[in-house]
């Protein structure tokens, strides 16, 4: 009997075909031409993943406007066996668009996701000061019912490109107030095998302190900076087991194979009661990681070469 072919592999994204996932998802050379799972929510995708039916989610982690994305943290916060293994950026900006035939002067009410709404409101408020508003499920959700005959809106906002996948015209582009916004994603697999270190990564974990003593922080705080390990993101959120207990998600410039990376962590994990390692990883940007030279890998490898040898009798070299 002969072996039935692997079934082609599939990836998990905030659908549908269109939104900002979807174009992050479309950076990753090993998904071009798998499966693509559209999904409603970050849940569903990453269960997608723990279930097998996917061998990695894309989510949004990040945004330069809006800050961490709460939802996200609090999943890889909360569900085991979950890995980073790479990192994408995408510029967040918006298009209004509308049925083909209507104008600017025929908008009375827009549709949109509350977050693109609240980014484009010095656009509306200038182009459209008596508009109206309805809330839609995504950014795609909001374009999508426009074709709608019955919908109460004559326009949308939109991301770029959305004319390319539904029959609608551009009424005004680049109307978001901040045109250097971006959203960082990530893609996660349930893969134990670490991405091999480029110089150009970051280790993202979350911890939690061991109590709310005076200095709590800055001692876990300390374990990074006697290191020489940036951190180019710190953000708490609720345990949610009690009243004013915090996890912290943490992003590390470098890669676990580096030492002081490495010896952080060590650091961090003696001192807090959990610790979730969530990857290495390349950066997106692929900026090389700075560092003084105390902190080189050499340093640490010197170092603990010298205590071997105290701890083995070995004599002291000159």
């Amino acid at each position: 009997m002969s072996a039935h072919p692997d079934p082609t592999p599939a990836y998990s994204y905030l659908g549908p075909a269109g939104t900002f996932t979807w174009h992050a998802l479309a950076q990753v050379p090993e998904a071009q031409g798998a499966e693509w799972r559209s999904v409603s929510n970050v849940g569903e995708a990453l269960d997608d993943v723990i279930a097998g039916r996917s061998i990695g989610a894309m989510i949004a982690v990040e945004n330069s406007v809006e800050g961490g994305v709460s939802a996200t943290q609090d999943a890889l916060a909360t569900i085991p066996g979950l890995r980073i293994i790479g990192e994408y950026l995408v510029p967040v900006n918006f298009v209004l668009v509308a049925r083909p035939g209507v104008t600017l002067d025929d908008v009375r009410v827009v549709a949109a996701h509350p977050v693109a709404y609240a980014q484009c409101r010095r656009y509306l408020e200038s182009a459209l000061p008596t508009h109206g508003h309805i809330p839609a499920a995504s950014n795609v959700a909001a374009p999508q019912g426009l074709l709608d005959a019955d919908s109460p809106a004559q326009a949308a906002i939109a991301p770029p490109g959305i004319t390319d996948l539904l029959d609608l015209t551009e009424l005004a582009s680049g109307i978001g107030d901040n045109p250097n916004a971006v959203t960082r994603f990530v893609l996660v697999s349930r893969s134990l095998e670490l991405p091999a270190r480029t110089g150009a990564d970051k280790t993202s974990v979350i911890a939690e302190l061991p109590d709310d003593a005076p200095g709590r922080l800055l001692e876990m705080l300390e374990q990074f900076a006697t290191r020489g390990v940036n951190m180019s993101l710190i953000e708490s959120r609720p345990i949610g087991d009690s009243l004013g207990r915090y996890r912290f998600v943490i992003d590390l410039d470098g890669h676990v194979h580096d030492e002081r990376v490495a010896d952080a962590l060590l650091g961090l994990r003696r001192f807090s009661p959990n610790v979730i390692f969530l990857g290495s990883y390349p950066r997106a940007d692929q900026r090389p990681v700075e560092f003084v030279p105390q902190y080189g890998d050499d340093v640490f490898t010197d170092a603990r070469d010298w205590l071997r040898g105290i701890l083995s009798g070995e004599p002291d070299v000159a």
